[in-house]
């Protein structure tokens, strides 16, 4: 049997910041990732914000890896394009990252196992493991693993909700996102990303790489959505086939309780035009094993530090969703069901 301070599921970028920040406060940690490997998947845009958090996990390489930067985007919102810049000093203007999300989920992760933590994968877990009320462990199909604290980072499914039996209201009407990859020799946003309006959602565009291009389109209808490449890159060779996303809004409220703290899309689900998936992650999985850290340090204010962690979460939630209502309250064909939301979408759940 396998006794840590710290077991977390799932090694996506809210999972593997958890995990390295445990470790470098000394705990013990397990990591479980059902995944055999990392896999491409939307997010490769990074805002500015996220670099002095990837500087304290210890990937200070970032900024010396040859990444694509960018000081903002183009947006195609109505009748005339505009860029929006992410701010900062005409000589020292704020700048992104374009990162492709497997070799960012990679860098983590070899973060994470540098410092020591126990990765399992491939390792799919099948049972929470519950003493009184309180969560200590995971069965899974690579045995019984135990912690102290058990922090869920398995994305948009929400492993351990459903475990739980814990509530994830659904704040907007079923969206799919669909994204794919393509080569060529150079396309509409070399200089910069552009998210474009149509009838139908918005599609994003991005250079990641060296003559490597990603999209991700979202469709206010599932219905209509579709996996064919974005007019703009019809001319590039596409990469493997499209795929999709569930990415309606959704939040777990009780995203920390009794031996557990959710984190990332487990806890809380925006779409991508939110356009700060990645840096949301990475700071729940981060302010998550902080308060892992404080409650083994202080274990009788535990419930105080549970509480702490779900209003941060929350509240966060909440300022992102009433923007994006804004942003597509202001979108040349806005959503039906944007204004049959449910009624704690303006206040609280």
């Amino acid at each position: 049997m396998n006794r840590h301070d710290a077991l977390i599921i799932g090694a996506g970028p809210a999972g593997s910041a958890a995990a390295i920040f445990c470790a470098q406060q000394g705990l013990s940690v397990a990591l479980l990732e059902q995944s055999a490997m990392c896999r491409d998947r939307p997010g490769e845009t990074l805002p500015p914000g996220i670099e002095p958090l990837l500087l304290q996990l210890g990937l200070a390489d970032l900024q010396s890896g040859g990444f694509i930067r960018h000081s903002g985007n183009w947006v195609h919102w109505g009748a005339t394009p505009r860029f929006s810049a992410f701010g900062g000093q005409p000589d020292a203007a704020w700048r992104g990252f374009q990162i492709p999300r497997r070799l960012l989920d990679e860098l983590l992760l070899d973060r994470a196992l540098a410092l020591g933590v126990c990765v399992a994968r491939p390792c799919q877990a099948t049972r929470i493991i519950c003493r009184g009320n309180a969560v200590v462990g995971v069965e899974s199909d690579q045995g019984v693993f135990q912690g102290l604290h058990v922090i869920d980072a398995s994305g948009a499914k929400g492993w351990l909700a459903r475990q739980l039996k814990l509530a994830r209201p659904a704040f907007s009407g079923p969206l799919l996102a669909t994204y794919g990859y393509g080569k060529g020799a150079s396309a509409v946003c070399d200089e910069a990303p552009h998210i474009m309006a149509d009838e139908d959602g918005w599609c994003w565009l991005a250079k990641i790489g060296a003559g490597s291009y990603a999209w991700t389109r979202l469709n206010f209808t599932p219905a209509r959505s579709n996996l064919k490449p974005p007019s703009q890159f019809t001319h590039l060779h596409q990469l493997s086939r499209a795929r999709g996303a569930d990415v309606t809004w959704r939040a777990c409220h009780q995203c920390a309780g009794p031996g557990y703290f959710i984190v990332g899309d487990a806890a809380s689900v925006l779409d991508p035009g939110t356009s700060h998936g990645v840096l949301k992650a990475i700071m729940s999985g981060m302010m998550a094993a902080h308060a892992v850290v404080e409650s083994l340090t202080h274990p009788h204010q535990h419930q105080a530090i549970q509480h702490q962690y779900r209003q941060w979460m929350n509240d966060w939630f909440m300022r992102d969703m009433r923007k994006m209502r804004e942003l597509y309250a202001a979108h040349p064909a806005p959503p039906a069901w944007l204004t049959g939301l449910p009624s704690g979408a303006d206040n609280s759940f």
